[in-house]
């Protein structure tokens, strides 16, 4: 039987609340493992659904793992085997994608499942064949299996076709493990890129901004283990900060990496958001008047499309209307429907922009969660409405937060899990 989120609403959240390690860049740093056979230990891990799958994914091809703490493994994947991928594992999430540039870094041939994940609109893997095939790669689809191999030497410059976080991702664990120059152009600058680069340059590859979204990779065939620290998720701190917005409560954010946050901050300060900053990690959010008139999601440096549906959430509750943009993701709106039915007064004009028109009261209803950010923003709706609020599927909610019911009891949410 699926779990569900039960919420009482209509509760302001007072108290302190931690961010934890961010789940982005978990995924393409476990996959890192696989381009070297030393030990690679990596603390601060988030114990999620789509990370702990990461780990069973890599224990299945043969990695040994072991947990020196709660949050802290170790990961040796000298001798794993790309024929026991577990398909079945693979195909349930969308972060599996990020094991393609490292396997086909270390082997010649492979085969993995079409990856799973977020029902957020089409969101085809053409960028990532064009750069594989850029690259030397060759992949073929028969049925829902990827057969991968390589054909010529790799590449020495790949451009990508859009901005996608992923496939910059793959294209750097591939060129990391080539001794040889790689440029990447129409390269995703975002948090996860920027903390994979780094634990890359740990374990031997040279790689440095050359250009506006332009990265120089010098590769070694021969990568090193590494040590590294995830850091706290920029994401899971936007939404606890936009969530003690919306209930107009006093609530200290801690672990924020704010230099990830710079817009999203300035956009909200700009919107009439009170903040305090005790420390340069830390966000104190206090009862606050919001109007916001217009936004959109952009490439980094601009606002994550992670964090574009809790601002719809908020927008219900500011004076006026509204515009919510996201170019990126068409089925990313899918949740202000949700929003609709609870009260709200949002006007589709298509696909990839909304008018949410406010403010508007909200009132508890049944809801399904479609993907993990749109069931963090019905939470926060669901904190906001009167009445009881069930969000189905909590599992999505879990792929991308940990323990959110008991983390949110703390400062004052009447949540539960059933």
């Amino acid at each position: 039987m699926q779990e569900k989120f039960v919420i009482n609403g209509g509760k302001k959240l007072n108290g302190i609340i931690e961010v934890m390690g961010s789940k982005n860049s978990a995924l393409p740093i476990l996959a890192a493992t696989i381009l070297t056979k030393e030990d690679c230990v990596i603390d601060n891990v988030p114990l999620i659904e789509d990370v702990l799958k990461m780990i069973t994914l890599l224990e299945e091809m043969g990695a040994k793992t072991e947990w020196l703490d709660k949050r802290k493994i170790k990961i040796n994947c000298e001798k794993i085997n790309p024929d026991k991928l577990s398909h079945e594992i693979m195909g349930r999430f969308r972060g599996s994608v990020l094991l393609w540039g490292s396997l086909a870094a270390r082997f010649d041939n492979f085969k993995t499942m079409s990856p799973g994940g977020c029902v957020i609109g089409a969101r085809p893997l053409d960028t990532h064949f064009d750069a594989f095939l850029q690259l030397g790669v060759n992949v073929v689809q028969k049925g829902k299996l990827y057969y991968f191999t390589k054909k010529e030497p790799a590449g020495a410059e790949v451009v990508l076709d859009e901005f996608s976080v992923t496939a910059t991702e793959n294209v750097l664990l591939f060129a990391s493990a080539q001794s040889k120059k790689t440029i990447l152009k129409i390269a995703d600058q975002d948090s996860h890129v920027q903390e994979l680069i780094k634990v890359l340059q740990k374990m031997g590859a040279e790689t440095k901004y050359s250009g506006p979204h332009e990265l120089e990779i010098i590769g070694k065939d021969m990568l090193k283990g590494f040590s590294c620290k995830i850091i706290a998720d920029p994401i899971e701190a936007g939404t606890f900060i936009i969530m003690a917005l919306a209930t107009k409560g006093d609530v200290l954010v801690k672990n924020v990496e704010s230099e990830y946050l710079s817009l999203f901050l300035k956009k909200l300060k700009s919107f009439g958001a009170n903040f305090e900053f005790p420390d340069e990690k830390s966000v104190r959010v206090l009862p606050s008047k919001i109007l916001i008139s217009k936004i959109q999601s952009m490439p980094y440096p601009g606002i994550q499309p992670d964090l574009l549906p809790d601002f719809g959430v908020l927008a219900t509750q500011t004076k006026g209307a509204t515009l919510i943009h996201d170019p990126l993701y068409e089925g990313r709106l899918k949740y202000l429907e949700e929003l609709n039915k609870m009260g709200a007064d949002i006007i589709f004009c298509d696909p990839h922009r909304a008018i949410v028109n406010g403010p508007t009261g909200l009132r508890g209803i049944e809801v399904p969660s479609l993907d993990i950010r749109s069931g963090a923003a019905l939470i926060i709706a669901g904190l906001m409405a009167q009445g009881i609020t069930t969000i189905n599927n909590a599992y999505q909610i879990d792929r991308g937060y940990e323990k959110i019911e008991e983390r949110l009891q703390k400062i004052g949410a009447d949540i539960r899990r059933i």
